[in-house]
């Protein structure tokens, strides 16, 4: 498949430079397919038949293991979540992280992360590191490390600036568990989370699954108590709700994703490219080189596939006209910075578009 071929199976990209996959990735049509086919499936066939919950289970094993592939881990450390606070709250609960309790984390930290660990009830401690150096950075989170410390909790990928944080050498220099937050990393760049005790993604991001789908990664899943069990924890259970989980991850699976949710995920990661990250990288410096002419640029180069640009003029004016024009981007509310996404779907065409719009 090449790249034209790849952009064709975008239907939104006919009409817009879509640059946003940071918050919302775009649906191929082999995605958008498979939906409705499974869709009709279930509207023909039922879904109370033995046959359709086989068929179901069989589905989310598959796509288990097609994540487990995308993460660098076994399907039996992978669970299957709707989103990636579902993911936090999973292991901060297992944890029982709560008051008393100290969890670092940075200041530039999604809500979908820090507002888990603020209802915990523990102590959070939020690290200044927008602007900082990936060295600095390390420094000032190792140095917010207290006896009190149970956590630490960040992302992989910043999702203000597309910086890569060092959660690697924080395990390191720390010992402590570390939660990463992959919601800016799983999909856009290669990923190795078996380095890591917890893990999340966002697979309607960069994997441009549907929505409500993502994953959890946890290197010990039996170190960590199920506190929050679903249907599908358990082998099987007593009249007084003493249960025996499943062997692995699969004892945190959060909910029932319906075969239409499921065969759209299974379709979306069996779409995406050898050459995705390369591509992505590619058009990430190409970004930055045609930004940098005209903006501050955040962040360093050669991380994620952000990039992020602070505008003299108002921000949310700044992208409203962009869209105006066809280029969708976005702005990071109360910071004044403006986001844009590539991805491996991304074209020369596409920034054109958006260095025309943004020079109007």
């Amino acid at each position: 498949m090449t790249p034209e071929e790849a952009r064709a199976a975008f239907p939104v990209l006919r009409r817009l430079a879509y640059l946003n996959a940071g918050s919302e990735g775009p649906l191929a049509r082999p995605t958008l397919d498979a939906m409705a086919a499974a869709q009709a499936e279930d509207a023909d066939l039922g879904r109370g038949s033995t046959a359709y919950v086989e068929r179901l289970l069989a589905l989310r094993e598959r796509v288990r293991a097609q994540v487990g592939r995308l993460l660098g881990v076994g399907a039996e450390r992978v669970a299957l979540t709707g989103s990636t606070s579902d993911s936090v709250r999973i292991v901060v609960a297992g944890l029982r992280i709560g008051p008393g309790d100290e969890v670092v984390t940075t200041a530039t930290e999604h809500f979908s992360l820090v507002g888990v660990l603020h209802a915990s009830g523990a102590s959070v401690r939020a690290v200044p590191v927008l602007g900082r150096s990936t060295e600095d950075a390390l420094d000032a989170l190792v140095a917010a490390v207290t006896p009190r410390t149970r956590l630490l909790a960040l992302q992989h990928v910043s999702w203000m600036t597309g910086q890569i944080f060092p959660v690697e050498e924080l395990k390191a220099a720390t010992g402590l568990p570390v939660l990463v937050d992959g919601a800016q990393s799983a999909g856009a760049i290669p990923v190795d989370a078996s380095r890591y005790d917890f893990y999340t993604a966002s697979l309607q991001k960069w994997s441009c699954g549907p929505d409500g789908t993502g994953a959890l990664v946890v290197a010990d899943p039996e170190g960590l108590p199920v506190a929050a069990p679903g249907h599908l924890a358990k082998r099987r259970f007593d009249p007084d709700g003493r249960f025996e989980p499943k062997e692995g991850a699969p004892r945190f699976d959060w909910g029932w994703l319906g075969t239409p949710t499921l065969a759209g995920l299974e379709a979306a990661l069996a779409f995406h490219p050898d050459w995705r990250y390369a591509r992505a990288a590619e058009m990430t410096t190409r970004c930055r080189e045609l930004l940098g002419a005209r903006f501050e640029l955040l962040g360093e180069p050669g991380h994620g596939t952000l990039v992020t640009i602070r505008p003299r003029g108002d921000s949310g004016e700044l992208v409203a006209r962009a869209l105006e024009h066809g280029v969708v981007i976005r702005d990071i509310p109360e910071t004044g910075l403006v986001r844009v996404s590539c991805g491996y779907w991304t074209s020369d065409g596409d920034l054109e578009r958006l260095e025309e719009a943004l020079r109007r």
